[in-house]
């Protein structure tokens, strides 16, 4: 997610702020609970309304490329309109979009309230993240402050893997849609109760900007979902592709000359910053690619119920808490650019582990293994990475560092399921599998990427380092 620049609250709100607080991380608790909800839930929704692999793709990927591709403008938003008022608007379209996905009777009905979804997200996170930022207004609270909101975070993925296989069991598949809505307008009636009006800062938004990279991402992974039905020389897939190329880099000229661009290009100079957004861009391909693969190959391959999936996902989501927790002990030794390979090489070997598994029904010694060493090594890396991006930035642009290399970590998503949903769909050779293990070996790959950026930043920190020691 991003931040926006904090205006700090009046001292007395109508409610005291801790209640505030608990409205703000209700509300993001439940956007990610939906996420993690609908992943275990994916098999079911494919059976249910019919869906072959590569249209069930289209059903994840439309809230991915949504909330990616308007994220950083959201941050504008709140920025330019006011907080508040965004928090409640964006609510309001998730909220709804929600309600709808719960009634859709089509797969291209399911589409439709995933995008208004993604919508509805990338304008509440960040004005969420900045009503915080400017309830807790010394360094001392943010600190704390953040603390309880990655807690929430990781919680929102702990309750989602056991909650989106209960739910879905019992209630089924359109229950992990409609029962957070409830929850969602209660959690926005206390913010707007508890948050005075926070007023907007005259400025531009940069629309031009936004539509670009949206649609930037949208063509690669529309291009990339159709190459696991038509193949990749077929001319549905490369008109996406090039449409896809041909965005980005209207949005790079669109970015260069704008007075207010939604990324400066000029962060991208800096070498920790380069680093811990393309590993950012790793990560999120590969962790948001796993849990949409994981509770399918959990349930046709090993025959688990959606249940059983969620309960057998458990060890990931505690990993990944516990990880994050304990990420900054190995920083403080080594430093962040020492720390991160070292994650990465952890998350490495959990992969190729659950790729080599034995296929055996059930839960298995192995996928716990694997699934121990794969929380751990998320939790150290995302942590480390973002870590990496921020630690040198001055004030004024924490938000804009932070901001983008959580959108970072959302395009990686939406591109990584496109990418390795083709190729694994691709690889089956059987019209509506996937092939898992080509799933996962994919993931491997693109963390052994991540591990050689991070160990050529490493080398080059160790370089700068003895090469000023040299000089004095």
């Amino acid at each position: 997610m991003t931040t926006t620049a904090p205006t700090t609250l009046p001292a007395r709100s109508r409610l005291p702020r801790g209640v505030a607080m608990a409205g703000l991380a209700t509300a993001v608790f439940l956007v990610i609970l939906d996420a993690a909800m609908v992943n275990l839930a994916g098999s079911t929704i494919r059976e249910g309304l019919e869906l072959t692999a590569a249209e069930l793709t289209v059903v994840v990927d439309s809230y991915l490329v949504t909330f990616a591709g308007l994220l950083l403008l959201g941050g504008r938003l709140a920025d330019v309109l006011g907080a508040r008022a965004m928090f409640s608007t964006g609510m309001a379209v998730y909220l709804a979009a929600s309600a709808f996905c719960g009634l859709a009777a089509s797969g291209e009905m399911l589409i439709a309230g995933r995008i208004g979804q993604g919508i509805g997200a990338a304008v509440v996170m960040p004005a969420a993240l900045s009503l915080v930022l400017a309830l807790y207004p010394s360094p001392t609270e943010r600190t704390r402050a953040m603390g309880i909101w990655g807690a929430v975070a990781g919680a929102g993925s702990l309750a989602g893997v056991f909650l989106g296989g209960t739910l879905t069991q019992l209630l089924g598949w359109q229950s992990v849609f409609v029962t957070p809505v409830p929850f969602g307008i209660i959690g926005a009636i206390i913010v707007w109760r508890s948050v005075p009006p926070v007023p907007g800062s005259p400025g531009q938004f940069d629309v031009l900007g936004a539509v670009t990279v949206t649609a930037g991402i949208s063509g690669l992974a529309l291009g990339m979902v159709s190459a696991s039905d038509a193949g990749w020389t077929a001319p549905a897939t490369a008109i996406g592709l090039a449409a896809g190329v041909i965005s980005l880099l209207a949005f790079v000229i669109v970015e260069r000359r704008s007075v207010r661009p939604l990324i400066p290009l000029g962060v991208f100079r800096r070498g920790p910053v380069v680093t811990a957004n393309l590993v950012m861009l790793l990560i999120g391909a590969t962790l948001t690619s796993l849990f949409f693969f994981l509770p399918q190959y959990q349930q046709d391959v090993l025959g688990m119920s959606p249940f059983e999936a969620g309960i057998a996902q458990i060890p990931v989501a505690v990993m990944i808490i516990a990880g994050s927790v304990v990420a900054p002990l190995p920083a403080k030794r080594v430093g962040v650019a020492g720390a991160l390979p070292v994650a990465l090489v952890v998350l490495l070997a959990g992969l190729l582990w659950l790729a080599t598994a034995p296929g055996t029904d059930g839960f298995s010694i192995h996928l716990l293994g694997a699934f121990l060493l794969i929380g751990t090594g998320l939790g150290l890396g995302t942590v480390n990475a973002i870590a990496m991006a921020v630690r040198n930035s001055a004030d004024s642009e924490t938000g804009l560092l932070s901001g983008l290399v959580n959108a970072a970590q959302q395009l990686g998503g939406a591109v990584g399921v496109a990418a390795l949903a083709g190729i694994a769909i691709g690889a089956a050779g059987t019209a509506g599998d996937i092939s898992f293990t080509t799933a996962f070996f994919g993931q491997a790959t693109l963390i052994l990427i991540a591990l050689a950026v991070s160990l050529i930043s490493f080398a080059r920190t160790r370089h700068t380092g003895l090469t000023a020691i040299g000089t004095h």
